[in-house]
């Protein structure tokens, strides 16, 4: 079961990886000649036409990323199951900002989550915010293309820095010419495939070892599956207290305060709309993050005897590689299923890229260059801008 040596990957699994890219990336080219209007509107929010499911999708898709899909199973595999009662907090904080944040988003009708502050606090408040953003997005967008690359490039015959650039340029390729609705669309489209890459990871894991029971079997055996103590202490580094507000905090922030979530809430024609999708997206983030977990379970059982980053060979470096490492070990004698799953790692990166993208695309000229020239057409502008940014 150990080994050094990389997984050469076959023609069926390169098939499959560039399906999935130029899927993508046709998105992009259909929304392009379907949309023949191409104003600020459209490209920015859809039209503020979306139905309700993509969106939802999106959201999920979004808040998911590939380090999520590597990190979260690397998290249960190390440590057990506290990180999955973080799911109350994913229940709570989306439907505290539908109720708090949006109808402040929908009454001022604006194009950003920033454009409300400066109308509270001024302008100044509101450039430094989307200041920020820009930053904070530029760091985070680099990590998600980096991180799933070099974990794959580890274990993998994939090129690390071909896997960033191809998946870099068609998600810069589609965000361009489809605007808004190819990201919302590629979005659902990716989602599928990161279940997919999980579902896969998990009914393998449990024929290998006798079914889900034995799984948590083991894990329980192991002391992997136990319930966070109840305590305020801030210095213990897993309570039921703090990994509740972490998993709520961080929901609050992101669809009450992110540009990307609160871009996609506001694609929908209505405050109503609006909940819906945000209620929607709740199970399936909450699907998502228990089935990462769950993967972590299997991931536990299956290497418990011969751990790969201790064992003599330590074919792997670190926890965020176990995935990858299952999937070539474990899934290369079926054709195309290695593929799929690959697949499903990039789609959780170019779901999450392609959504930085486009809200950095609108912060910039928005925030920045709306203030600066108000006269100009931006209609005819903000299309070249979006195309180049």
């Amino acid at each position: 079961m150990m080994g050094s040596e990389k997984f050469m990957l076959t023609a069926a699994d390169y098939i499959i990886v560039t399906a999935m890219l130029l899927v993508s990336a046709g998105i992009g080219i259909f929304f392009q000649f379907k949309n023949k209007k191409k104003t600020n509107e459209e490209y920015l929010l859809a039209g503020k036409d979306m139905s309700i499911l993509p969106v939802a999708f999106s959201l999920m898709a979004t808040f998911m990323s590939a380090t999520t899909l590597m990190g979260i199973p690397a998290e249960m595999y190390l440590y057990g199951t506290n990180m999955t009662f973080m799911n109350l907090g994913f229940v709570i904080g989306p439907i505290i900002t539908s109720y708090v944040f949006l109808p402040i988003y929908f009454a001022n009708d604006i194009s950003t989550a920033y454009e409300y502050l400066e109308k509270r606090f001024g302008k100044l408040t509101r450039k430094i915010t989307s200041a920020m953003f820009a930053i904070q997005i530029l760091f985070f967008t680099s990590a998600t293309l980096y991180a799933p690359a070099l974990a794959l490039s580890a274990v993998t015959s994939l090129s690390m820095w071909m896997s960033v650039i191809s998946v870099g340029l068609v998600c810069t390729f589609y965000c361009t010419l489809g605007g808004m609705k190819a990201v919302l669309w590629a979005d659902v489209f990716q989602t599928i495939l990161m279940f997919v890459c999980l579902f896969a990871v998990i009914v393998q894991g449990c024929l290998l070892l006798g079914g889900i029971g034995n799984v948590f079997e083991i894990a329980d055996e192991g002391g992997r599956i136990f319930f966070p103590k109840f305590s305020f202490d801030l210095g213990t580094q897993y309570t039921i207290v703090n990994i509740f507000a972490q998993g709520m905090i961080i929901t609050m922030s992101s669809y009450g305060g992110g540009q990307c979530q609160v871009q996609r809430l506001m694609t929908l024609r209505n405050l109503k709309r609006s909940r819906i999708a945000t209620f929607i997206s709740i199970p399936m983030i909450v699907s998502f993050q228990l089935l990462c977990c769950l993967c972590g379970l299997v991931l536990y059982a299956y290497f418990r005897y011969c751990d790969p980053m201790t064992s003599a060979e330590k074919p792997i470096q670190s926890a965020d590689q176990l995935i990858p490492y299952f999937i070539s070990t474990t899934l290369d004698h079926l054709p195309g299923i290695p593929g799929l799953c690959i697949c499903g790692i990039f789609s959780a990166s170019l779901s999450t890229v392609s959504s930085s993208i486009n809200s950095l695309a609108s912060v910039a000229t928005e925030d920045f260059i709306k203030p600066i020239f108000p006269k100009l057409n931006l209609t005819s502008f903000h299309t070249k801008i979006m195309k180049y940014c």
